[in-house]
């Protein structure tokens, strides 16, 4: 299985509503969301690929509350950095936000995540 697929499988225990990039308009609260925003590149001297890549991935957790949203994004630390799939380093502590149209509370938390490179094919 690819990183992707285990990130999923993970979030899924969480929660059953787990969407790349955007959940589609009527998804059920609370749900997740995630999105690779790139990650580091690394390369050995002699410049051919390392046997581990690096992806920087946010994660957002959607729901009713903000004690949702919290909770929700707490657990997910919690599962990624217990993976035996890969190594999940969080960057640093959730930021709460509010969508005023929807009502929805989130909490966002990035991450750097360390793989093998043959399970980062979709």
């Amino acid at each position: 299985m690819s990183m992707e697929q285990h990130l999923d499988a993970h979030l899924r225990a969480l929660c059953p509503n787990v969407h790349p990039d955007i959940a589609p308009p009527g998804t059920p609260r609370p749900y997740i969301t995630w999105q690779a925003l790139g990650g580091e590149v690394a390369r050995f001297l002699d410049n051919t690929a390392a046997d581990k890549r690096n992806t920087l991935l946010q994660i957002n957790a959607w729901a009713h509350t903000r004690i949702q949203a919290t909770t929700l994004i707490r657990s997910i630390e919690d599962t990624l950095a217990a993976s035996p799939h890969f190594v999940a380093r969080p960057q640093g502590e959730a930021m709460s936000t509010f969508e005023p149209v929807t009502g929805l509370y989130g909490s966002i938390q990035r991450y750097s995540i360390l793989a093998n490179p043959r399970l980062l094919a979709l």
